[in-house]
């Protein structure tokens, strides 16, 4: 990384981009919901998305993005209060497209011990079930290009989800996107930072402002 940022022109600018996820959803019957409309934060994902907001307080952001999705709205919504700007509903921000919404996946009642869905689960590599990995990852980082020529010289803020957060960060770190979801580094409503000089990441920060909630 140290040798990135010294061939980077002495002229090159310094920005980032922060990935943050939106907050819990109220999902009591654990479902996967995806990108289906509807499903609003609970009362612990809105003081997730609270605190995470108040963690930007100074910062100097200037563009706001977020998924179109009604949670990750809600999980914007005090970052306006914070930032002062409303944010724009980007598409490529998105939840990943999954063939299982609308099913309950978890626990012993779950809709994958039924052998007719056995064979969307025959590449998890791709995955199978679901949005490519690698569509996922160009998308975001249509996304996170944007915000970057948009910010340059300051900060951005784009709110999305998980799998697509997680996408971004692998391409970033020149990780393979198949991945095991039991490794993944993404938890509600933190924060992934994209550090940029000119138009080269040279450094890719976690962190979790929300993490005591």
């Amino acid at each position: 990384m140290a040798n990135e940022t010294l061939r980077q022109p002495q002229h090159a600018k310094t920005t980032v981009v922060h990935l943050v996820r939106h907050g819990e959803v109220y999902n009591p019957d654990k479902i996967l919901y995806g990108r289906l409309p509807g499903w609003h934060l609970s009362e612990r994902g809105q003081r997730q998305a609270a605190a995470t907001a108040a963690s930007f307080s100074g910062h100097e952001v200037s563009y706001f993005a977020c998924s179109p999705l009604q949670r990750t709205q809600e999980t914007s919504r005090p970052f306006t209060e914070v930032l002062g700007v409303e944010p724009v509903l980007d598409e490529d921000l998105l939840e990943a497209g999954n063939t299982f919404e609308g099913l309950h996946i978890k626990g012993i009642d779950s809709a994958l011990w039924n052998p007719k869905y056995w064979p969307r689960l025959r590449r998890p590599g791709v995955p199978s079930w679901g949005e490519p990995y690698e569509e996922i990852a160009d998308r975001m980082f249509e996304a996170i290009e944007r915000a970057r020529l948009a910010a340059e010289g300051s900060e951005a803020v784009l709110v999305s989800h998980q799998l697509c957060i997680i996408a971004a960060q692998r391409r970033a770190r020149r990780l393979p996107l198949a991945h095991n979801p039991a490794v993944r580094q993404c938890d509600l409503a933190s924060v992934t930072s994209l550090v940029f000089i000119g138009d080269t990441i040279v450094d890719v920060r976690y962190a979790e402002p929300a993490g005591h909630l």
